[in-house]
Parts: C-alpha cells; sequence; structure tokens
C-alpha cells in the first residue's frame, strides 16, 4: 500500500491528467466503444503503477545493498578501534565510532546499525573475518 501512496505523490500529474481524459472521453463518445476507451485508460495507469511499485522495490533493495556495503567498509577501516564484547546470554557485540553489530555465537544473522540505520544481514566470510579480528584485538 505505501507504493501505491508512492505511486500517487509522485505521480500525480499523471493521474490527473488520466482523469481529466476520462471525462473528456465520458461526455463526448456516446458508443460502447467509451467503456473500451475508459478501461483501457485504467488498465494503463494500473499497469504502470504495477511497474512502478517494482521500480521501488529494486532500488529500495539498492539501497540496503549499499548501506551494507559502506558498513562492512567502515568496519575494515575502523577494525583497529573496534570493542569485541561477550555477553552471559553467548551473544557478542562488535562496535566501533561508526558501526555496531549484534549476533549469536553460531548464528549467521546479524543486527547492524549503522549511521543511525538498523537491519539484519547474513554474516558472509568478510564479515566473519572482521569480527575474528575484532577478537583478536580484544584480547
Amino acid at each position: 500500500m505505501d507504493q501505491w501512496m508512492s505511486f500517487l505523490q509522485e505521480r500525480w500529474i499523471l493521474i490527473l491528467a488520466a482523469v481529466i481524459v476520462l471525462i473528456i472521453v465520458v461526455s463526448i463518445v456516446k458508443t460502447i466503444m467509451k467503456w473500451v476507451i475508459v478501461f483501457a485508460i485504467i488498465a494503463g495507469v494500473v499497469i504502470y503503477g504495477v511497474q512502478y511499485t517494482d521500480t521501488l522495490k529494486t532500488v529500495g533493495t539498492t539501497v540496503v545493498n549499499e548501506i551494507k556495503t559502506q558498513a562492512i567498509k567502515a568496519l575494515s577501516d575502523d577494525m583497529k578501534d573496534a570493542k569485541y564484547v561477550v555477553n552471559k546470554d553467548g551473544s557478542f557485540e562488535v562496535s566501533t565510532k561508526n558501526l555496531k553489530m549484534e549476533g549469536k555465537a553460531g548464528s549467521n544473522e546479524l543486527q547492524v546499525t549503522f549511521l543511525g540505520q538498523t537491519f539484519k544481514m547474513e554474516a558472509d566470510a568478510a564479515v566473519k573475518a572482521l569480527i575474528e579480528q575484532a577478537k583478536a584485538n580484544a584480547k
């Protein structure tokens, strides 16, 4: 639903134009062709809206991936100052001045806070190497 609201907010001129064309078609055309044109215009707007929401989802995924990449880069740059803490419940926390990663031992899922944004990500080989480096720095 949020995608449709975004579509309406960003493409309101297109929708307004479609409504104006519909009003003109309904008032001028008096045959069954009028309803064919009306349905074609509505279908065109709906199809365009669906494609627009897919575009929004793609952009969102791209942004999340870029944030993850920047988080890993920031962590590797700040690793010499990283703090590694093991909690009593077996979870751990790696923190630097720009980034905080929290996870549980044996789990690949991490909760990362970077630039005020918190997201979950899977710990790949690069992230695991950074965590191991933070462990080594903590000793």
